[in-house]
């Protein structure tokens, strides 16, 4: 479900290693993330390059992650497909999230 890295700067990166984000597995995708929330990882990065599809469930989930982080760390999204971006942007998710074009950038932002 995810690829886990962390860097020197105490950044975790996430792979989403899965071509959708929907109802059949956001539960399952926020869960594990939660899980290293609860552990202290408090500076995420997703990479979602390999979600192809995401539906309202796959959003949610990550709406509820980046309330979990809140104020006491941060959370960027990077590497969407034109299709996923195209979502976030009907549904004005672009405006609540953090997002970046690839890993490295997202990786420069936080190191900012």
């Amino acid at each position: 479900m995810i690829t886990l890295d962390q860097t020197a700067e105490r950044v975790t990166l996430i792979a989403a290693d899965c071509a959708e984000l929907t109802a059949t597995n956001a539960t399952q995708f926020r869960r594990s993330i939660l899980d290293l929330i609860e552990d202290g990882h408090s500076r995420i990065v997703i990479d979602l390059h390999q979600v192809t599809e995401v539906d309202s469930s796959g959003i949610g989930a990550l709406v509820s992650l980046l309330k979990r982080i809140g104020m006491r760390g941060e959370m960027i999204l990077c590497g969407m497909t034109e299709k996923v971006a195209q979502i976030f942007r009907l549904t004005r998710m672009d405006r609540i999230f953090p997002i970046q074009p690839d890993s490295a950038a997202a990786l420069r932002a936080l190191a900012a």
